[in-house]
């Protein structure tokens, strides 16, 4: 028998597989499962719990497969390791059931854009492949609808936690900067260990593909050996870099491939793109796409919500949704890419964050600041010096309505919080989404 815990999208993914695969099946939840979830579990006839955990049932288990949002020091795992019942994750079990590729990425920023060109690379040269992974879809039920010859995977380090045997034929690393330190004994070789678990069980006939300007992945690989062929990409002249980017095209010259492919289509902005763009084009390259098909398929992606997404222009000012920038990493990378003045909209639930890396960058592009949040004096102490122009709002229409007073034609009002979203919102999408919702109703009205 196995159990599962979590009714989410991968564990009843993983349920409907391990169900086909023979198992005998327990799915247990400790909140409430989705009604969505509990039809499908219904349907199959896989019997299932929400608000508990029978322990007995769980522990009479041959094995565990776990949500990734359950950490291995919550109650039931523990028992479960101290009974010597192995805990996995949905990706391990999902990987012993199909032969096909596996491209996988993983990094602390940049994941599912870097997933999803991969993917449309992929789809666009006409491959049978899955998206799949942190990016929303099970892989576990993508596995069990067995048409595919490759599948792309979103990785998150809790779901490389739990995961031992599987084995990735590309895997790509974006880069390593705090994050979720809270499930790594706050400690950073311990998160950086974990994100590096994408390499492990690599042949030389495997790729790993890596950001050699990353300073936490130059630190790592210094002390520890990385299996599988290593193919370093980057921006800066460095000797035995496999992928660059020129300015205007990525160059790669590494194992038998020696290719140019032109970005001058592609819609992505800013300098994490560039990073995020030449290793999807890697992957395409080591897959057999010719460079006329990734050049041709650059210009038709269109990248997913709230990740510097274009929502509409106002007498020559563009508003731009970068909600999923809760970070200041990425919010760096959003601001160094703007090639106009800047009106930034900043702010929700601090996380901590040391502000000083925008500090020049904020100098030098920020006209204004509007700060969209409860508490913003941690902004405001800040910027307040060096961006004498910052005002402060709890009403998103009010924001938009303050970026754009202050904005002249060909400036950029950039939402790029470097926060949580809870304050005022229910998560990045809901503040994302109201951002474009008042941009297109201040259009309205000046129409």
């Amino acid at each position: 028998m196995i159990a599962i815990l979590g009714a989410g999208e991968s564990g009843v993914g993983a349920a409907l597989l391990a169900q086909a695969k023979g198992y005998d099946v327990f799915v247990s939840d400790f909140g409430g499962i989705a009604e969505k979830y509990r039809a499908q579990l219904t349907q199959a006839g896989i019997p299932f719990e929400e608000g508990t955990h029978s322990l007995e049932q769980i522990y009479e288990a041959e094995e565990i497969i776990k949500s990734p949002g359950i950490p291995d020091k919550a109650p039931v795992i523990q028992g479960a390791l101290e009974r010597n019942i192995p805990v996995i994750s949905e990706i391990e079990f999902a990987g012993r059931c199909t032969k096909a590729k596996f491209i996988c990425i993983t990094g602390t920023n940049g994941k599912t854009t870097t997933t999803l060109l991969t993917y449309h690379l992929l789809k666009s040269a006409g491959l049978k492949v899955a998206l799949a992974g942190n990016v929303g879809e099970s892989l576990a039920g993508k596995v069990l609808e067995d048409a595919h010859d490759y599948y792309v995977v979103e990785l998150s380090s809790f779901q490389l936690d739990n995961m031992y045997q599987f084995k990735a034929d590309i895997g790509i690393l974006l880069n390593i900067t705090p994050d979720h330190l809270d499930r790594y004994g706050n400690k950073m070789e311990n998160y950086a260990a974990a994100k590096f678990r994408l390499a492990q069980n690599m042949a030389a006939s495997d790729y790993f593909l890596f950001n050699q300007d990353d300073a936490e992945i130059q630190k790592y690989m210094t002390s520890n050996e990385v299996p599988g062929t290593q193919v370093p990409f980057g921006l800066k002249a460095s000797e035995g870099l496999a992928i660059q980017y020129d300015g205007s095209a990525i160059l790669a010259s590494f194992s038998q491939i020696r290719a140019k492919v032109d970005t001058a289509n592609s819609p992505l902005i800013g300098q994490h793109n560039q990073y995020n763009t030449m290793a999807a084009v890697g992957a395409a390259l080591l897959v057999g796409i010719e460079p006329a098909q990734i050049e041709e398929a650059l210009g038709t992606f269109r990248n997913a919500e709230h990740r510097l997404q274009p929502v509409g222009e106002i007498e020559g000012v563009q508003f731009i949704n970068d909600s999923k920038a809760t970070n200041v990493e990425a919010v760096w990378y959003a601001l160094d890419g703007m090639r106009q003045p800047i009106v930034w909209v900043v702010g929700g639930t601090d996380k901590g964050n040391d502000y000083t890396p925008l500090l020049p960058l904020v100098r030098e592009k920020v006209k204004a600041i509007v700060a969209l949040g409860v508490d913003n004096s941690k902004i405001i102490a800040s910027f307040s010096q060096i961006c004498p122009k910052l005002v402060e709002t709890q009403d998103v229409n009010e924001a938009v309505k303050l970026a754009k007073d202050f904005a002249e034609a060909g400036d950029v009002v950039l939402l790029s919080p470097a926060c949580a979203s809870f304050d005022l919102f229910k998560n990045y999408e809901h503040r994302g989404r109201s951002f474009a919702e008042a941009v297109a109703a201040l259009k309205g009205s000046d129409a």
